[in-house]
């Protein structure tokens, strides 16, 4: 009798656990699965009126398009720059702060003020800084030098680069402090007792134990350098000066012209190239924390 009676409990957990489950599943497949399938069948039809079937057609049309290879050559410049900059440079200034040094609090506040800032102050400030006729240009006229239109030259992406890390750098920052936090004391002070300086300690122990901060920060920089475009299309508009001329400028341009297949398309080439990304990410930061762990 036990035995019947503990499978109705099993199955009645079951139950109550699926119909806990469902409006969240539901959730996930209208909002996310769904509307993902229906971009995969975009890219394979020639347009969404007469959906012909055409296979790999659009992705070899894109792989020809100037501006879809404009747009991603920039973008791939971007995250390259930008999101080592912001794991190093945040590292760097958790492990200040870890440390005893004066005016802590001052210093970490100075870094999160820029996560509750909205984004149209900020793009304000930096029109103030960098326009044609901003305070830089002034600054520099007054020191006898040529201003530059920051905005529309070569130094367009490192404006936009500086605008990122000032956006990013605070969070991050708190991310490897909790990391630096929690890391266990006596394997710290065990390999100082055996003589090992601060460099030892911090890439052979702590860097270990905060890998998977390291992988968590990395994901984020580089899901947030995608964010960089609202940014971007408040300062410079839909079509920006070359070197700033996004994916996502990219995709808004073709959904404004209705080209859905060639944009449906560019959404998956660029969700296979993220994948890949973080799939590579998982597997450096398993392999790197792997000795910590056991």
């Amino acid at each position: 009798m036990a035995r019947p009676r503990h499978n109705r409990i099993e199955r009645r957990e079951r139950v109550s656990s699926a119909a806990f489950l469902a409006p969240s599943f539901l959730g996930v497949c209208g909002f996310f699965l769904v509307p993902f399938a229906v971009v995969v069948y975009y890219s394979l039809v020639n347009n969404p009126v007469a959906k012909k079937f055409v296979g790999l057609e659009n992705f070899t049309k894109l792989l020809h398009n100037a501006a879809f290879l404009q747009a991603t050559r920039n973008t791939v410049i971007f995250s390259l720059i930008a999101v080592p900059m912001a794991v190093v440079l945040s590292l760097g200034l958790a492990v200040l702060l870890d440390g005893h040094i004066p005016g802590k609090s001052q210093f970490r506040s100075f870094f999160l003020s820029p996560l509750v800032v909205p984004a149209a102050s900020v793009v304000l400030i930096w029109q103030v800084i960098f326009h044609q006729n901003g305070a830089l240009n002034s600054l520099i006229a007054s020191l006898g030098g040529t201003g530059v239109d920051w905005l529309k030259s070569g130094w367009s992406q490192l404006v936009i680069v500086v605008l990122y890390l000032w956006k990013n750098l605070g969070y991050n920052m708190v991310l490897f402090m909790a990391g630096l936090a929690n890391i266990p004391k006596e394997p710290l002070e065990a390999a100082r007792v055996d003589g090992a300086g601060p460099a030892t300690v911090f890439f052979r122990l702590k860097l270990r134990y905060i890998s998977p901060t390291v992988f968590f920060v990395a994901i984020m920089s580089l899901i947030n350098s995608f964010k960089a475009f609202r940014e971007i299309y408040l300062l410079t508009g839909d079509y920006p000066y070359e070197t700033l001329y996004m994916l996502q400028h990219f995709m808004n341009n073709t959904f404004r012209a209705l080209d859905y297949q060639k944009m449906s398309a560019a959404s998956v080439m660029m969700f296979l190239a993220v994948t890949v990304i973080i799939g590579v990410l998982f597997r450096l930061e398993a392999r790197f924390g792997k000795d910590v762990e056991q």
